[in-house]
Parts: structure tokens; C-alpha cells; sequence
């Protein structure tokens, strides 16, 4: 089997779509699953892009054929369809890595932990969360460690801040806090005044992930580890390199506003994805910071683009950059 031979499942997706990426830059062998591609497989730019539909078992196991890493990064989109979607993908997943002895890679989320795990999350922390999603995400990755327990799959987790990068929109910079396609007038804040937030760039995340897998015969067969990223200590310094990089391109800072979690509220009741982030509001009201000693012990240093860098590379992909003269 080609060790650098890889599955990505949501290869069309923020994360995934950087690790497709990163991977055919470093010479992988790389198959993307996707559904409603209209013949049964085709390359484009250095991927197999294979139909496919990451519910159904039988296009995950043939897809996962001659692959040493499955790259499980689909999720539902909107918050929508967790109770019915989350599981039975991962199931899936473990079942295609199992007949393959691949490894999987997983970008996880702090849904897992409850308060009283805050406000510094380290990998041993207790999960014990209090929302149904974070129920859901802690009951998937017992999943994935019962598996790896049994000897017939390794799995990598790595957890990280809220994403951002260039070209990705399923996140809260471009679905909440900024509108793609213009120049910002304002940005919208979803923290609690005075109340720090962590953030990560998509294309460091993607890094971190590659850079554990090129190593993960010297991993524990179950490995969880947690990126710091960048960390907003007042809720208010991620807007703040917003208007920087902004103004530094010629245009007038956008205003600082709080997000309108008053009209969330008011339209939940119609709307599940509405409904799902009120949930999460929790995570914009309490302070927590991922801790990352336990990656920097074994990489020796986390991938990091400096914030108004990236910050540039991102706003600029979703059109929020006035044009040069």
C-alpha cells in the first residue's frame, strides 16, 4: 500500500479542501468522494474525484481501496442533520480504514467539552458537554478510539479554534461576521464584551495535520492533539486586524458592532441552523483556550501564519478587499 495514498471525505469543504491542497502540492496520491458528480470517477488538477456519498458504506469502502489515510473532514452543512448524519459517516469511515489498516484524520471540534472543563482545554480534559452536538461529537470519537484500541486503525484528531482561510465560507467570519463579495462597512462581533476567543487559519491547520501524518508510525495509535491558533483575549483584537488589514489596502475601516443574537433568536423557532448556533452561543459567552504543549512536544512548533497575513489571503479570496488602481 502507498503510504502518502490518501481518501478525503468533504474535500469540497474548508478544511478538506485545503488538505486536497496541501497534499497534491507534497505529491500524494489523493481520491476526493463527492456526490452528484455525473460519471463515476474523473481527474482534475492532480485528484481522482470519485461519485460517492460519504452515508453510504459501499462508496466509502471502494473508494478507500489502495488508501493508507482517510481524511474525514464532511460534516453536515448548516448544523443540519447531526443526530441523523454525524454518526453513521464515521461509522462508515471505520469500517473503509479497518479493511484498509489506513489511518484517519479528523478535525475536531470543542463541542466535546461542557463548562466545567474551562476555561483551558487540554486533550486529557473531561468531556462532559451539555448540548446535543457536543453529546454527539464526544460519542464519535469514543468510536474512533474503541477502533484504534482494537488494533485495526490508527486515528489522529486534531482540535483546533474557529476556522478561517481563503476560499472557505461554511464559518463564522463569512457567514456571521462579514458579508462575501464586498468591502465591509461593519464587522460583527459574537462574543461577550471582554471575552477571549480562539481562532484558526484553515491552511495552518492543514499543515499540522499533514506534518502528524508523515509521522504517525511514532504516534500512540489513538492521538489527540489541540492547536492554540490565535487567540482574541477581549473578543474584539480578531475585528480589530480586520480593520487593519482593510485600511492598510486603501479603504475605511469597518466599524466594530456586536452581532445580532436578538434576531437569532427571534427567527430560531424557523430555522434549524438558526437554532443549532443558539445552541453554540455558550462557546461566544465563555472563555476557551485550547492549550498546545503536547503537539509542540512532538513537532517542536506549530504551524502559524502571522493573523494580518492571513487575515489578508482570506479576505482578499472572498472579494472583501478593494480592487488595486
Amino acid at each position: 500500500m502507498d503510504r502518502k495514498s490518501v481518501l478525503i471525505l468533504g474535500a469540497s469543504g474548508g478544511i478538506g479542501g485545503e488538505m486536497v491542497r496541501q497534499l497534491v502540492a507534497r505529491g500524494w496520491t489523493i481520491r476526493a468522494l463527492k456526490r452528484g458528480l455525473g460519471v463515476a470517477n474523473r481527474m482534475a488538477d492532480g485528484v481522482e474525484w470519485i461519485e460517492g456519498d460519504a452515508m453510504n458504506a459501499l462508496d466509502v469502502g471502494r473508494a478507500s481501496e489502495g488508501c493508507s489515510v482517510i481524511v474525514h473532514a464532511v460534516n453536515p452543512p448548516g448544523y443540519r442533520g447531526w443526530s441523523q448524519l454525524v454518526l453513521p459517516m464515521i461509522d462508515n469511515t471505520i469500517a473503509a480504514a479497518a479493511s484498509q489498516g489506513a489511518t484517519i484524520v479528523l478535525p475536531g471540534t470543542v463541542y466535546n467539552f461542557g463548562p466545567d472543563a474551562f476555561p483551558v482545554l487540554r486533550e486529557d480534559s473531561l468531556q462532559r458537554p451539555l448540548t446535543r452536538k457536543g453529546k454527539i461529537r464526544v460519542e464519535l470519537e469514543t468510536r474512533l478510539r474503541k477502533a484504534s484500541e482494537r488494533g485495526n486503525v490508527r486515528t489522529i484528531v486534531v482540535r483546533a479554534g474557529d476556522f478561517f482561510g481563503p476560499n472557505a465560507r461554511n464559518n463564522w467570519l463569512s457567514q456571521g461576521m462579514i458579508r462575501p463579495g464586498e468591502v465591509p462597512a461593519e464587522v460583527k462581533l459574537p462574543g461577550s464584551p471582554g471575552i477571549g476567543h480562539q481562532y484558526a487559519y484553515l491552511p495552518d491547520v492543514a499543515a499540522t495535520m499533514i506534518a502528524l501524518l508523515e509521522m504517525r508510525d511514532k504516534l500512540p495509535r489513538f492521538a489527540s492533539y489541540h492547536m492554540a491558533g490565535y487567540w482574541d483575549h477581549d473578543g474584539t483584537e480578531f475585528g480589530r486586524a480586520i480593520q487593519s488589514v482593510i485600511e492598510s489596502h486603501g479603504a475605511k475601516p469597518p466599524k466594530l458592532k456586536a452581532f445580532p443574537w436578538w434576531l437569532v433568536r427571534l427567527a430560531a423557532p424557523f430555522n434549524e441552523t438558526l437554532r443549532e448556533m443558539l445552541e453554540m452561543r455558550y462557546l461566544w459567552q465563555r472563555t476557551v483556550r485550547m492549550e498546545n504543549q503536547r503537539l509542540r512536544n512532538v513537532l517542536g512548533a506549530e504551524p502559524h501564519t502571522p493573523l494580518e497575513t492571513a487575515l489578508a489571503c482570506t479576505l482578499g479570496s472572498l472579494g472583501c478587499l478593494p480592487a488595486r488602481s
